[in-house]
């Protein structure tokens, strides 16, 4: 879970990256790109935890 939860991050902060650039470019299709693949990486952040949290709590 720790490998998946520091992909996440570096999705985010990839995504963070090509918006900023796309808004410092006007390229508002890459601003977007960006702020999708930060959507992304949160959802799939926060799946993983869940997932974390539901193996701990029936034991496996």
């Amino acid at each position: 879970m720790a490998k998946a939860k520091g992909n996440a991050k570096v999705h985010q902060i990839r995504g963070k990256m090509k918006e900023t650039l796309g808004k410092a470019l006007g390229d508002s299709s890459m601003q977007q790109a960006g702020r999708g693949e930060q959507l992304r990486a949160k959802a799939h952040e926060m799946t993983e935890k869940a997932t974390g949290h539901l193996r701990k709590r029936s034991g496996h």
